[in-house]
């Protein structure tokens, strides 16, 4: 018996006389193909959410063309052209911080965020010694000739602590919410002194945040106790230390100084409580009816606007109070856009700013990660609650205040935080792993630290 040979190659098949042989040449045997392997959330990001885009590029469009009305105050002073130039220059600067930062991977975010915290509260200490006086409160400090309003630097901050510490670990524990707690106070206690509407309102952040990141409601009953009590203690402390002089109070919002022309600031406390008078006051007579004067001269003018705008509006570059209206491109645009655009647009641009909120929400509802999830909501919340916050103020659903509408407004520091916020929500959109496989599942949570892999018990595919 021959024993077969292990190494030898196989005979060729057998075949007929003229029969062709069908033998593909070695050299032209293709190999099986071979599974690419999977990149992780860094090396194959896909794009910025569309939706996002499209409702930041609507609200720079909007934002233009509303300038181009609402700034005729200062297009009288002079130069016609120098408003609208200077305000699309900053919204095109608030586009690129809003694609730069959306090219960074949200994991860096968490390295970065106390870093932010920190700045902020530099920032917000330095302005209350240095700052510029606005209004008869320090709100600005210029660094290298642009001017600083530190306060929206605070309100960011807030929605960066509150996604930092919820998302570390499985459990919500009363350290999470004491850390939450304390810097919250520290960051209400530096805003407190430039305005009441920027306290409330991060506070009003903080607690949102805190819901959606799952706090239970008795220790949310605690967080909201432990800020009307801080709240409380501080509104005596003002009112124990009112002037209650009026006309020396009105000369310094108008000149930043008091009558012998020393820098001064007003203590606010009397401010409010006007503006709270006027609020709740039970007078019959319509708003319509009451004579216009120097204290209720801005909000009459916002309702006159309003009411000429109707349903349809009366066309842009059409606006009649904008004239008269003082703040109309910053505090009031909103009562700008109502007039020109009627009812229609106003309830448009409101429902274009909840759609946000929602497209948030879906892209939250679909990361796996709870850090990501917490920052791409906190920072619709941010945006969405000061728009919110603006439209109540100019149609009289509020008291009257001072709060700039997200990307419409005037303002440099308002238009680069809002780009910020969109920035980070882009980047969420991009790089968290939604509906992904396994292995980018254990891709991206290997990029992430030890206590940062929560995962997002909202998660739905």
């Amino acid at each position: 018996m021959i024993e077969e040979d292990i190494h030898a190659q196989p005979a060729a098949e057998a075949f007929e006389p003229g029969e062709a042989r069908n033998i593909e040449p070695r050299r032209n045997r293709r190999k099986p193909a071979q599974a690419k392997p999977v990149d992780g959330p860094d090396l194959a990001p896909r794009k910025g959410d569309t939706y996002i885009w499209a409702v930041f590029i609507l609200l720079c469009a909007i934002s233009i063309i509303e300038q181009y009305s609402a700034s005729s105050r200062e297009i009288m002073a002079g130069n016609v052209m120098g408003p609208i130039i200077k305000h699309t220059a900053m919204l095109g600067m608030g586009a690129v911080v809003a694609m730069l930062v959306s090219r960074v991977p949200y994991k860096w975010f968490i390295p970065l965020t106390p870093v932010f915290i920190a700045v902020s509260i530099s920032l917000m200490i330095l302005v209350l010694f240095k700052g510029q006086i606005i209004n008869g409160a320090r709100r600005s400090i210029d660094i290298a000739g642009l001017m600083i309003q530190p306060a929206e630097f605070i309100k960011m901050s807030s929605v960066l602590l509150v996604a930092f510490v919820m998302s570390r670990g499985r459990e919500i524990t009363n350290m999470k919410v004491g850390v939450c707690i304390v810097f919250i106070l520290i960051f209400g206690g530096l805003l407190f002194s430039q305005g009441l509407t920027n306290t409330l309102l991060m506070m009003a952040i903080s607690s949102a945040m805190m819901l959606i990141g799952g706090i239970p409601w008795k220790k949310f009953l605690v967080v909201i106790l432990v800020y009307c009590l801080a709240g409380g203690v501080a509104v005596l402390y003002k009112a124990n230390t009112d002037t209650d002089d009026a006309h020396t109070e009105r000369i310094i919002a108008e000149t930043g100084r008091d009558a012998e022309g020393n820098e001064a600031t007003i203590n606010r406390m009397g401010l409010w409580k006007a503006r709270l008078d006027r609020f709740f006051d039970n007078d019959t007579v319509p708003k319509y009816r009451r004579a216009i004067n120097d204290a209720n001269r801005q909000e009459m003018h916002a309702y006159m606007a309003q009411a000429h705008g109707g349903i349809t509006g009366v066309l842009p570059g059409n606006s009649r109070e904008s004239a008269r209206l003082a703040l109309a491109n910053i505090d009031f645009v909103y009562s700008i856009v109502v007039e020109e655009w009627g009812l229609v647009g106003g309830i448009f641009l409101l429902v274009l700013y909840l759609s946000l909120l929602g497209r948030a929400g879906a892209i939250a509802a679909g990361c796996h990660r709870v850090f990501p999830a917490l920052l791409v909501l906190g920072m619709a919340v941010y945006v969405v609650l000061q728009a919110l916050c603006h439209m109540a103020i100019v149609t009289g659903a509020a008291p009257v205040s001072g709060q700039p509408l997200p990307l419409i407004s005037k303002g440099g520091t308002s238009i680069l935080t809002t780009s910020l916020a969109f920035g980070i929500m882009l980047s969420v959109s991009r790089f968290a792993v939604r509906k992904g496989k396994k292995q980018e599942i254990a891709q991206e949570a290997a990029t992430l630290p030890d206590e940062m892999q929560t995962p997002n018990p909202t998660f739905l595919k």
